[in-house]
């Protein structure tokens, strides 16, 4: 029996449409209770000493630029294997992502690759754990704290991911979280930022609100009067959003272990197919938060992937492509600073031979049985 597997889905229960009706029940729907509480129980969550909730994971990335004063000139290492909005925030404040391919074993930076791309002209570097799969922050914070350089974790695909029992997004300056519909919880849109020092959470906090110096509740003696003594953005997460986060936070530890059930029972199913590799995964000192499973094809079967997505679509299963091109090949970035064919091997090797396939608490046991059944039929009829 064909089955509909979608490759990801919010789960969206009566508790989160209660919660929304309770917000546009009230006068407040921006700046109110909510994403106050939201924001704490994030915190709480991730054991962090300050979280700021913003409008996405890209306003969050971008703020930290902006707080760092990133501009013309200036440099940040990204890896060239992420989604586009880890070099957009970067070149969004005027300054240049410098690109670094990525290690064949987990897809993430590969960190004997960024050394040799430090200038005197770089500032920062952009760490993202690929798929939710933790990076080496201890080598990483080495060469920063050696360059003197800031480093924001871009953690959009890694809530309930640890590198040493610490969360993602506390190993380096600041950390930023999506909350996009198929990420392992939502807010329909919008993003947190989580930091060790008060210093950044304080500033970064007015920058997401017009550099504004009094917010509405309670902090403004006089209705209307307030002062703006930084420059700033309109990067808030609203109630709504809001409500949405403090209900979703409540079930993450069921959705993550269901997430990891079905990560490892489809890894399990796949390992003997001699025609396709899997990343390394969850080991040691490395938690992952099992975003999505990739499978790489090996050799002449990569150049048939469209037509093996094609099929699993036949049968019901969604797939995606982490990411379709490494992001200096897009067309913006490839213009604009010029890199050949060559210039990230592995990074081009990972996007132009995985596929993604779905592991989101929407997924049971039968559907990853019958994931792999499908896999192991169209890969044959595929020779």
């Amino acid at each position: 029996i064909m089955r509909n597997i979608s490759f990801g889905k919010p789960i969206i229960g009566d508790e989160e449409k209660r919660a929304v009706m309770e917000v546009l029940n009230d006068p407040i729907l921006v700046h109110g209770p909510r994403s106050k509480e939201f924001e704490s129980n994030f915190a709480a969550y991730t054991k962090a000493a300050y979280a700021v909730s913003v409008s996405s994971c890209t306003a969050a990335l971008h703020l930290s630029y902006f707080y760092y004063g990133l501009g013309d000139g200036d440099e940040v290492i990204v890896p060239a294997m992420t989604h586009t909005a880890t070099a957009h925030a970067v070149e969004l404040c005027g300054a240049k992502p410098v690109f670094v391919d990525s290690e064949r074993e987990t897809g993430n930076i590969d960190i004997d690759q960024i050394e040799p791309v430090i200038t005197k002209r770089t500032k920062a570097i952009s760490i993202v754990h690929y798929l939710g799969m933790p990076v080496n922050m201890d080598r990483i914070n080495e060469i920063a704290k050696k360059h003197d350089l800031f480093v924001v974790e871009d953690c959009a695909l890694a809530i309930g991911s640890y590198y040493k029992d610490v969360h993602v997004g506390l190993l380096g300056d600041v950390g930023c979280f999506s909350f996009y519909p198929v990420k392992h919880m939502t807010t329909a849109e919008g993003g947190m930022l989580i930091t060790r020092h008060k210093d950044i959470a304080e500033r970064i906090e007015r920058q997401r609100a017009f550099g504004v110096d009094r917010h509405y509740a309670g902090e403004r003696k006089t209705p209307g009067v307030y002062d703006v003594n930084m420059l700033g953005f309109n990067y808030r997460l609203n109630e709504i959003q809001s409500a949405l986060g403090i209900e979703q936070i409540k079930r993450l530890d069921s959705f993550l272990g269901k997430r990891k059930d079905n990560y490892e029972a489809l890894s399990a199913g796949l390992k003997d197919i001699n025609e396709i590799e899997q990343f390394v995964s969850s080991h040691g000192d490395y938690q992952s938060s099992y975003y999505c499973h990739v499978i790489i094809l090996k050799d002449r079967l990569a150049e048939k992937r469209v037509d093996i997505i094609n099929n699993l679509k036949l049968q019901g299963i969604g797939t995606s492509i982490y990411y379709p091109r490494p992001v200096p090949a897009m067309s913006y970035y490839n213009e604009k600073y010029v890199y050949n064919d060559n210039s990230f091997p592995i990074a081009s090797w990972i996007s132009s031979h995985s596929i993604a396939l779905p592991v989101g608490p929407h997924i049971d046991v039968e559907d990853i049985d019958y994931i792999v059944q499908s896999i192991k039929k169209t890969l044959i009829e595929t020779k």
